[in-house]
């Protein structure tokens, strides 16, 4: 019963707050709204959004460069944290323990020796500091101090042993702790001679506070280093899905399974359903196209039985010409609608390819090079691409008399430029000519025939290969397409 009461007041306190919270979130709104309000609160925003802006050129890219910051960040803090407070707290404060301690002994020698001349030499006292206290003292001819020791910038030991022979002894001294690194040396100016004192450095020094600090650095070592697989195993994962949907982009096959958490493995299946979605939508259109042009085809071929039974004369030859360049265009809307998807992506040695249009070029009558840079050989999907650059290399046949063609194969992108000595295209007309059905005849020769879904298909294979079309003024004077696919 008590259990319920709990449970039924906390329940309650929980939505009191909430609502409290949601209140004053909206009243801050509201306020914030205020044209005064927003106008003192401007710069602040401006700020913000140039720090935000800042951050994120200054961050890294990667995700999983992110992620380990994300965890690293926090540790790196947290030991820095705990390493200044064991530094300002434990480790001075028992460096100034202990020289305290030894300050102590060393000024007790000092008044004892002071104090009972009869030992001038002071063979029994450094007997007595020897075995009782573990220090070495000599008592030396009176002379000049030695010049003062170069001192590190951050010596603890130095400065806390420094303060307490100035506060306990008052007399001048010389103090060496950075020649061993097991002992140091203090002489003391008394009135008739010169104290030299050789103590261990564990007496005045908290030595054993290294390994402490070593280790943090090795649990924070372990730390990141546990971080580092932790994350690289569920980034991968990640890389994984997106390497999958690249390649899928690309139209190359696709084998994935999704792993890791459940936001990505729930992510990896929407991406395998999306898959399969689209591929059902390729295959439909792909057998609603074949109907269509099975369809049409047959309705031409009527149209062409008719007119072979006719009379001929000017009116039949006409018709069937007409006929013709349906069919013409029949076959390259059924193409550009089709786009190739159904065809794999393999190697394919894109010089041989270029070789067969460079060749049809010169047949035909145009002076035509070829220069390919880098490995020839490129994942494609060999029949789409080669309409691609048949499409290319037709339309500066189509338009000039002297082509060139370039292919470059680096580390990331396929490029293939193919110039002509044409007309060329005004650049404002430059992404129309990519719409299916336009034909720039102001730009181009008028006498030329065409579909209008050359270069349509063209930037359509392109983009299904991850990549794209662009048309650029030719070094000859005329057009430059150029396409540029990952490889």
């Amino acid at each position: 019963m008590l259990w319920r009461i709990l449970r039924v007041l906390t329940a309650t306190l929980g939505r009191g707050l909430a609502a409290l919270w949601h209140g004053l979130a909206r009243l801050a709104t509201r306020i914030a709204a205020l044209p005064p309000v927003a106008r003192a609160l401007a710069p602040f925003a401006r700020a913000e959004a140039r720090l935000g802006r800042w951050i994120n050129r200054m961050l890294p890219k990667r995700l999983y460069t992110r992620a380990l910051l994300i965890v690293i960040i926090p540790v790196v803090l947290l030991q820095a944290v705990v390493a200044y407070v064991f530094m300002e707290r434990h480790w001075q404060a028992v460096t100034a323990r202990l020289s305290a301690s030894l300050t102590q002994d060393i000024a007790a020698l000092i008044e004892i020796y002071e104090s009972f001349p009869q030992d001038a030499e002071g063979r029994v006292l450094a007997a007595i500091a020897e075995r009782r206290l573990g220090l070495d003292i000599d008592f030396l001819p009176l002379e000049p101090l030695p010049p003062p020791v170069q001192k590190p910038f951050f010596d603890i030991l130095d400065q806390a042993l420094s303060s307490e022979l100035r506060q306990r002894v008052r007399r001048p001294f010389w103090l060496d702790t950075v020649g061993s690194s097991s002992i140091l040396e203090i002489r003391i100016l008394l009135d008739t001679a010169m104290m030299r004192v050789i103590a261990r450095r564990s007496q005045a020094y908290a030595s054993n506070s290294h390994i402490f600090l070593a280790w943090m650095a090795g649990s924070s070592l372990v730390l990141v280093g546990v971080a580092v697989i932790i994350l690289r195993n569920q980034i991968r994962p990640i890389l994984r899905l997106a390497d999958a949907a690249e390649d899928f982009g690309k139209g190359r096959d696709v084998q994935f399974r999704p792993r890791g958490a459940r936001e990505v493995r729930r992510a990896g299946l929407a991406f395998l359903e999306m898959k399969s979605r689209i591929e059902r939508a390729i295959e439909q259109r792909t057998t609603m196209l074949n109907g269509v042009s099975h369809d049409l085809r047959t309705i031409l071929t009527r149209f062409r039985l008719s007119l072979a039974l006719i009379e001929p004369g000017p009116e039949v030859e006409d018709l069937k010409r007409d006929v013709d360049e349906m069919s013409k265009m029949l076959e390259a809307y059924l193409a550009f609608a089709r786009g190739e998807a159904a065809e794999s992506a393999v190697p394919t040695d894109i010089r041989a390819l270029l070789e067969v249009f460079r060749a049809d070029a010169e047949r035909s009558g145009h002076f035509c090079t070829l220069a390919v840079d880098g490995d020839p050989v490129v994942s494609v999907r060999p029949q789409a691409f080669r309409r691609l650059l048949g499409n290319l290399v037709a339309n500066a046949a189509r338009y000039g008399d002297r082509i060139e063609i370039r292919a470059v194969h680096d580390e990331r992108f396929l490029t293939v430029t193919v110039d002509d000595d044409g007309p060329g295209i005004p650049e404002e007309s430059r992404e129309e000519v990519f719409r299916p059905f336009l034909r720039l005849d102001a730009a181009r020769n008028q006498d030329h025939a065409g579909t209008g879904l050359g270069l349509a298909i063209a930037r359509d294979i392109a983009r299904g290969h991850g990549g794209d079309i662009v048309l650029e003024d030719a070094p000859l004077g005329g057009l430059r397409a150029r396409v540029k696919v990952p490889a």
